[in-house]
């Protein structure tokens, strides 16, 4: 291991494939008119920071790969297979191809495990990555020329409860700086997860008619923009404390632990998260925000004092 690695930018990159299908890949079958801008529109210039940047690999936390005993790590070094959401497979039928920092994967599996937390590599070469990893993936750099490390959600909320699962997913993202720092990675860090999570149950004719499209209610509205208010002033300790009432209130994907590893990753960030855009899908909150450490003056690692 060489050392001297950083986080170079930590990102909330929300997954749904309705943004993926708006874009019309070629790796996506279905073919869509428009859709969801303000998100889309928001990608773009995260993307456009991101190609600014000098990193290795893009290392996401994804809610929809979720195991029952433990965290477990991507740990075979290609994939490639057909994702089909199973709840939208008429927007979502994509042919990925991606590579994976094995070497990095296997670190951040150590440092976890020496911390006290279950630890599992992923070594079937069959297995087939969630569609959560693959669109935040996606949308942050469509041209796959990065490889990645793919983390699972241990659902600690499902056994234990929401704040047990914030404090396992903290100690998570310090263990994952660790071994970005001890393998001299620059590395891009992905929190695959929208935020208020409310949905709608029936789906428009069209599913891109923006007309259908809004929030779930009001409510829900006010607790994501106080979400987005923490995260603008870098009061990131205090997002953290709010995530189990704002998980309650919401349903927010955040009980999955990605928002919380990625915090816990930039040691607690107090310096703002560059709002790129917001907007809804199916009646859910989503926020693309990108943290960019070096940039703003924070000390290699992305830790504030």
């Amino acid at each position: 291991m060489s050392g001297n690695g950083s986080i170079v930018a930590g990102c909330l990159a929300p997954h749904p494939p309705h943004l993926v299908y708006a874009e019309n890949p070629p790796q996506n079958e279905p073919r869509a008119e428009c859709g969801w801008e303000p998100l889309r529109w928001g990608y773009e210039r995260l993307r456009a920071q991101l190609d600014q940047l000098d990193f290795d690999v893009l290392v996401v936390h994804s809610p929809h790969w979720q195991t029952y005993i433990g965290t477990h790590l991507l740990g075979v070094p290609d994939f490639k297979s057909l994702s089909v959401d199973p709840v939208f497979p008429n927007l979502f039928r994509f042919q990925y191809e991606l590579s994976v920092d094995v070497e990095l994967a296997e670190a951040i599996h150590d440092e976890g495990r020496d911390a006290g937390l279950v630890m599992k590599m992923m070594r079937n070469p069959d297995f087939r990555v969630d569609y959560g990893t693959i669109v935040s993936c996606h949308m942050s750099r469509p041209a796959w020329d990065k490889p990645i490390v793919g983390i699972s959600s241990c659902r600690a909320t499902s056994y234990y409860s929401v704040e047990v699962m914030q404090e396992q997913a903290t100690e998570l993202g310090r263990a994952t700086l660790r071994a970005i720092e001890a393998t001299g990675r620059k590395a891009v860090l992905l929190s695959s997860n929208s935020l208020s999570h409310r949905h709608f149950t029936t789906e428009a004719p069209v599913p891109e008619d923006m007309s259908r499209e809004h929030i779930y209610h009001h409510g829900q509205y006010l607790w994501d923009m106080r979400m987005i208010e923490l995260i603008r002033a870098g009061r990131s300790r205090e997002l953290i404390d709010v995530m189990p009432e704002f998980i309650e209130q919401t349903v927010s994907e955040a009980d999955a632990g990605s928002l919380a590893w990625l915090m816990g990753a930039m040691d607690f960030p107090d310096y703002g998260g560059e709002l790129f855009g917001y907007g809804t899908v199916i009646g859910t909150g989503n926020a693309v925000v990108g943290w960019f450490p070096q940039r703003d003056g924070v000390a290699a690692g992305g830790g504030a004092s």
